[in-house]
């Protein structure tokens, strides 16, 4: 059973892998099956969910609140993660896609959230991408009035670069305690532009999105040679399947993230739990980048 782990020097204790409930609305389940996949995760010690308001057109959230209702009690036993700050077209009054940082629209999104979602506090609230014209002291603002509520005990961001996480860091009294990112061996950027290096920097463990590329890892002709390799190296290290070799590979980076798991399918993410204790060699680590990217170091 998989143990809390703190993941920022001054932050809360997450599952170190998370269940990812994105696609909530797809898995076709009633509310007393979404009660049963909750109860199944945290029997593995999964007890961090993620979340965001626009997941599912705006409706993922209500969903999952739905199902918590039905056995109040579990909220203690997990960790809500949501975010906000995209507005789309799922809403008529959008006539556009956009990001809105206001104040105003902080505050209005997580109170929603946290009806939604049947809790009276969100364990953290995350702005969900970088917005050009996001005024810090803005969000700033918002952050300080929802923790001294208490209705959000920490924040953090989502997306952001390593330079748009300083700028708003500068603002807060207090630390931001993650940046979600999305990390896979089908998106390696985040490993070299610095964003990892500034969690590192700060002890902060960024949380892992699409780690199995959306499932393009499985889909995509172009990436049969990697679905090789990691079914070899799958081989070699005794993993059931070349899912858990993907998240041994995003663990064993230095800045220890957190994956997503985005499965609804219970089976799956009883699988993803035994990546925990695998652990790949640094020449097994570069094999699968050499065949996520094409080609060797220089």
């Amino acid at each position: 059973m998989l143990q809390p782990q703190t993941i920022a020097p001054q932050g809360p204790a997450f599952s170190p892998l998370i269940a990812g409930y994105w696609r909530l609305m797809e898995w076709n389940m009633t509310p007393q099956q979404r009660l049963q996949f909750i109860e199944h995760h945290l029997s593995l010690g999964i007890t961090t969910v993620d979340h965001a308001d626009i997941y599912g057109d705006y409706q993922c959230e209500a969903a999952f609140g739905e199902a918590l209702r039905l056995a109040p009690h579990l909220r203690q036993q997990l960790q809500i993660v949501t975010k906000c700050g995209i507005a789309t077209r799922a809403k008529p009054a959008h006539r556009i896609g956009h990001y809105i940082t206001e104040a105003r629209h902080i505050l209005h999104s997580a109170e929603n959230s946290l009806r939604h979602l049947a809790t009276d506090y969100l364990d953290l609230l995350l702005i969900h991408r970088p917005d050009p014209l996001m005024d810090a002291d803005e969000v700033a603002e918002a952050f300080i009035q929802l923790h001294q509520s208490g209705k959000v005990r920490y924040f953090g961001v989502s997306n952001f670069t390593a330079s748009q996480f300083t700028l708003l860091q500068s603002r807060l009294p207090f630390s931001l305690v993650t940046n979600q990112l999305e990390i896979s061996p089908l998106e390696q950027s985040a490993l070299l532009d610095g964003t990892l290096d500034q969690c590192q920097q700060t002890r902060m463990r960024p949380m892992a999105w699409s780690c199995l590329g959306g499932g393009r890892l499985f889909n995509d002709p172009h990436y049969q040679p990697l679905r090789d390799e990691l079914a070899q190296i799958s081989e070699e290290i005794g993993a059931d399947n070349i899912e858990q070799v993907v998240y041994a590979w995003v663990l064993r980076l230095p800045s220890r993230p957190l994956p997503i798991i985005g499965s609804g399918k219970t089976a799956r993410i009883s699988e993803a739990v035994k990546a925990c204790d695998l652990t790949l060699d640094r020449q097994q680590w570069f094999r699968i980048r050499k065949a996520a990217l094409g080609y060797d170091v220089p």
